[in-house]
């Protein structure tokens, strides 16, 4: 896949993550066939602000770093489920699986 196709098939995806749920990045790159979630990372710190960024976190169910605060506004607006120190998303809950 080419580089101006990733970053379509990566926006693609995330654009389409129901409000109230989450991907991680790795899940965003395995759905678009890849295993770099690395490169979902960049695609979205440089093209991320067109699509719901908040929407895709790291494995752990943390927000992007430096955007927490933002992305916690997002949850609680969306009724995303959260752990209880209300500062991850409880992935368990809250993974969107495409089908």
């Amino acid at each position: 896949m080419s580089e101006p196709d990733f970053v379509t098939a990566v926006l693609e995806v995330v654009a389409d993550i129901p409000p109230g749920t989450v991907m991680t990045y790795g899940d965003v790159a395995s759905t678009v066939g890849s295993r770099a979630a690395r490169a979902v990372g960049t695609v979205m710190a440089h093209y991320g602000s067109e699509v719901p960024w908040w929407r895709v976190v790291r494995a752990s169910g943390h927000p992007a770093v430096g955007h927490e605060d933002r992305a916690v506004e997002h949850y609680r607006a969306e009724g995303t489920p959260l752990t209880r120190d209300g500062q991850r998303v409880d992935l368990a809950a809250a993974r969107h699986r495409p089908v």
